[in-house]
C-alpha cells in the first residue's frame, strides 16, 4: 500500500494525558462527595468531557441542571489546563518522538485526530507542535468511533484517506479509521481489545516507518541517500 500521511490520536499513542484526566475528574468527583471507583475510570475510556460527566454523576446526575453541569465540566477542565502545565518532552510515550521526527525529516505530512478540545496546549507543553501540520477541530465533527475527525485531518493534509495510515488506541478510533473511506488503521495497546485494526503494536517503538512509506522516499529521492535508516534514532528535541 502507498502511504502518503500519518494521522495520530493523542492520548495512549503519543502521550499518557488520560492519567491527568483522571486526576481532575477523581478532584472533582471528591468535591462532590461522589463515589469513585475502579470500575468509574474504566468506564470514562475514550468518552468526551459531558459524557466522562455522567458517568461521574451517576444517580446524582438528575439533582444537576444543565447549567449546573456545564458549570462542572468547564471546572474539571480548568483543573485539568493546570496540570497539563506539568508535561514535558519526557512525558512522550515510548517511539513517539522517534516517529514524529522521521515523518517530519522525510517532509511526510502529520495530523492530528484527538477528541481532546485541549490538543494543541498538550502538543506544546510535550514540544512536539511544530511536527504536525494539521489538528482537526473536535468540535466539528461527531464523537469516535464516527469517522468525521478523522477525515478532517486527511482532509486537512490535502492526502485521500485511503493513502493515510492513523494511529490509535481505543477500540472507538479504530472503528472510526476504518470507516473513513479505506484509511488504515494502527492500533496500539492490547490486540484482543483492538482486534478491528490492520496492525497492533504494543508501542510507537515498534513500527517501521520506512517500511510504510516507501514509496514517497522513492519518489522524492530521498531512498538513493545511502545513510538513511529505517528505524527512527532521534528525539524531538
Amino acid at each position: 500500500m502507498i502511504y502518503r500521511a500519518a494521522i495520530f490520536d493523542l492520548d495512549g499513542v503519543i502521550a499518557d494525558t488520560a492519567r491527568l484526566h483522571l486526576i481532575a475528574w477523581k478532584q472533582l468527583a471528591e468535591g462532590l462527595n461522589l463515589p469513585w471507583t475502579a470500575d468509574t475510570e474504566e468506564r470514562l475510556k475514550g468518552l468526551e468531557r459531558m459524557a466522562s460527566l455522567e458517568v461521574i454523576l451517576g444517580e446524582k446526575s438528575s439533582n444537576y441542571t444543565e447549567e449546573a453541569k456545564i458549570a462542572l465540566a468547564a471546572r474539571k477542565n480548568s483543573r485539568y489546563q493546570e496540570l497539563i502545565r506539568s508535561l514535558s518532552p519526557a512525558d512522550l510515550l515510548p517511539g513517539a518522538g522517534e516517529l514524529l521526527a522521521w515523518l517530519n525529516s522525510q517532509h511526510i505530512p502529520v495530523g492530528l485526530a484527538s477528541a481532546s478540545k485541549n490538543a494543541p496546549a498538550v502538543l506544546e507543553a510535550l514540544g512536539i507542535s511544530r511536527c504536525f501540520s494539521v489538528i482537526a477541530d473536535p468540535e466539528k465533527s461527531a464523537p469516535k468511533p464516527a469517522p468525521g475527525i478523522f477525515l478532517a485531518a486527511a482532509k486537512g493534509l490535502g492526502i485521500d484517506p485511503e493513502f493515510c495510515i492513523a494511529f490509535e488506541d481505543a477500540p472507538a478510533g479504530v472503528s472510526a479509521i476504518k470507516s473513513a473511506n479505506g484509511m488504515t488503521a494502527v492500533g496500539i495497546g492490547n490486540p484482543d481489545s483492538l482486534k478491528d485494526a490492520d496492525y497492533t503494536l504494543d508501542s510507537l517503538e515498534q513500527f517501521v516507518p520506512y517500511d510504510f512509506f516507501l514509496s514517497v522516499l522513492a519518489e522524492s529521492g530521498i531512498r538513493q541517500n545511502m545513510n538513511i535508516d529505517k528505524r527512527p534514532n532521534e528525539k524531538i528535541d
